[in-house]
């Protein structure tokens, strides 16, 4: 049984597989909470994160700020904001759903400041069984292997609904047998299945698409009593069964905090605004979400890295789920390394509809209001507590500027290098450089020299920290040629490898990152997507460029002139015959053999 972590607010979530839950308290300044004007639950939490109180709301912001009130008529407020050091949220469509959500959460986490329910009964739901001639029941304990719709909050209305199934369809609710009938099948409220078994699967199948959510197959019989009624001006019993049409369609409808679907599921949310994304981990257990996490990024673009680095972080500290619902497919390596990790095989998809696609939909939806919230908070943007954060543990005074080098090469080919450079914890792209690599070298520790050695020869100022992606070695390396320059003292120097997750620096022992260090991570993923998009480029422009210097007539001058007319060599790629003979200086002989080189196939 895998453990459900407590709902999470993290304003400083980090990319690392090796981070702990990272301190975002808000502080409990009514201005500063930032919560969404949607219908959802909330909890008080105290400095340790415990949750003090929970409740629900149909307009989250008006009721959490009501706590506020200079005057209040219940004894515990004064107290619960005393204590409570931040708030949190899960966001519902449907009060109704907060209703079910608050319940769940009460059980789960026995607050402090909440009144326990004295029976603590869970909301009742409907389930067929898996007999051979099935059995409808309403029940809090459903068998095992039974089909189960619910929790209803409205447990009236649920008991009138299999009432109706019970009328419509003669869904059989005795718990045995009977050779002769029972009472039930002889009243009409049973078809009687141990008498006259033909025909009653298709009655169970009807009476299913009814709890799926099609109420149509017993709206009619409704309104028809309704009609009854009104005809026999008894205008109460009409107006009962009218309510009761719209009751049942409501209860139908609003499944998105529980389902039968919902067993042992993790539902990802993500949401993206420049260089900062929110992933939101909604976790259901036993039909009914049960928790939520947040997970604050420092985002590349690639909303697949993002994504991964998340639930690296999420799942080393408790087992996956047996299905895990995602925004966007994931690297299949990247699958089967949680998969060995966890020691168990789980299902990971895209749900594009149905109850799991609103689950994962609602994911979305919290995501986009952690990181509204985030961006908000008074105490500072998510980037500079992670620079803060890093300075700290370093022992260095600040971390403003940090610049980090990476290097790509495929068999000694394509060379390159790049340098990104992190302001206060925010990439700030309009500094980032790339390299090709002149030398011979074709080992990353010489290629990583000569590229460290162009960026210093062009440096007027320094920054604080200095990140190479590699480890002791390229440590060493990269400390020998600042020595060489009498730099060693200047900045930081520290290097950190690709999925290893350890920090080396000179003169102290390896240091495996958690939360503090998230930065670093950051700029090490940061650079390696950079360079790699460099080094994807340059063998794109080359196995175009090289069959073009092959072509007999075509030198380096008449090659600019092309490449300057024509748009690069895209442009070149897609010119037919004749737009490439009106190139100055080219003619129809050579644009004749610029195409059939370029489009073998055509000719």
């Amino acid at each position: 049984m895998r453990s459900s972590n407590s709902v999470t607010i993290c304003a400083g979530h980090c990319p690392s597989s090796a981070l702990r839950h990272c301190d975002s308290r808000m502080g409990l300044d009514p201005s500063s909470l930032d919560l969404p004007n949607s219908s959802g639950v909330y909890m008080f939490k105290d400095e340790r994160e415990r949750v003090l109180y929970v409740g629900k709301a149909t307009n989250l912001s008006n009721r959490v700020r009501s706590y506020f009130a200079s005057s209040h008529d219940r004894e515990m407020v004064p107290l619960l904001v005393r204590d409570a050091e931040s708030v949190d949220c899960i966001a519902t469509p449907t009060p109704s759903d907060a209703l079910v959500l608050e319940r769940q959460l009460i059980r789960k986490y026995r607050p402090r400041y909440n009144s326990m329910l004295k029976d603590d009964k869970s909301y009742p739901m409907i389930a067929l069984t898996k007999d051979e001639h099935p059995r409808i029941l309403y029940t809090r304990n459903p068998p095992k292997e039974a089909r189960v719709w619910g929790p209803f909050p409205d447990a009236g209305t649920a008991k009138r609904l299999i009432q109706l199934i019970r009328r419509e369809f003669g869904v059989r609710d005795c718990p045995e047998l009977l050779p002769q009938g029972c009472l039930s099948m002889h009243i009409g409220l049973c078809h009687g299945p141990c008498v006259q078994p033909d025909g009653y699967a298709k009655k169970v199948q009807a009476a299913t698409a009814v709890l799926d959510g099609d109420a149509s197959l017993i709206r009619e019989r409704i309104i028809k009593e309704m009609e009854e009624a009104a005809a026999e001006l008894a205008f109460e019993v009409a107006a009962d069964r009218r309510d009761l049409i719209a009751r049942i369609e409501r209860m139908l409808s609003q499944k998105v905090v529980s389902s039968r679907f919902y067993q042992d599921t993790d539902a990802v949310g993500f949401a993206e605004r420049g260089d900062l994304a929110t992933v939101t981990v909604l976790q259901a257990i036993d039909g009914t979400i049960q928790g939520k996490q947040d997970y604050s990024m420092i985002h590349g673009g690639d909303i697949v890295e993002t994504v991964q680095r998340a639930l690296d972080v999420h799942y080393m500290a408790q087992q996956p789920p047996k299905r895990l619902l995602v925004p966007t497919p994931l690297d299949q390596d990247f699958i089967e390394q949680l998969q060995a990790g966890a020691r168990i095989s789980f299902e990971v998809r895209v749900p594009q509809r149905g109850d799991l696609a609103t689950l994962r939909s609602l994911a979305d939806q919290n995501a986009k209001i952690h990181l509204q919230r985030s961006r908000n908070s008074t105490k500072g943007s998510i980037e500079a507590k992670a620079a803060a954060d890093l300075a700290e543990v370093l022992g260095i005074e600040t971390v403003q500027t940090l610049v980090c080098f990476d290097m790509a090469q495929i068999q000694g080919d394509h060379r390159v290098g790049a340098m990104v450079v992190f302001q206060n914890g925010r990439p700030e792209r309009r500094s980032y450089r790339t390299y090709k690599v002149n030398g011979k070298a074709n080992d990353d520790l010489r290629m990583m020299a000569e590229v460290v050695e162009r960026w210093l020869k062009r440096q007027s100022s320094w920054p604080d920290v200095m990140l190479l992606d590699g480890g002791a070695t390229h440590l060493a390396t990269i400390h020998t040629l600042l020595e060489g320059h009498g730099l060693n003292d200047r900045f930081l120097l520290c290097a950190i490898a690709k999925r290893e997750e350890v920090l080396h620096r000179l003169d102290n022992d390896p240091w495996h990152i958690d939360s503090s260090g998230r930065l670093l991570v950051a700029a090490r993923d940061e650079a390696h997507r950079f360079v790699n998009t460099f080094h994807r480029k340059q063998r794109a422009r080359a196995s175009l460029k090289d069959p073009l210097e092959t072509i007999p007539g075509l030198g380096a001058k008449r090659l600019q002139t092309l490449l300057r007319h024509l748009g690069g060599l895209k442009g070149i790629q897609a010119a037919s015959k004749d737009q490439i003979t009106r190139v100055p200086t080219i003619g129809p002989t050579l644009a004749e053999r610029i195409y059939t080189t370029l489009h073998p196939r055509d000719i």
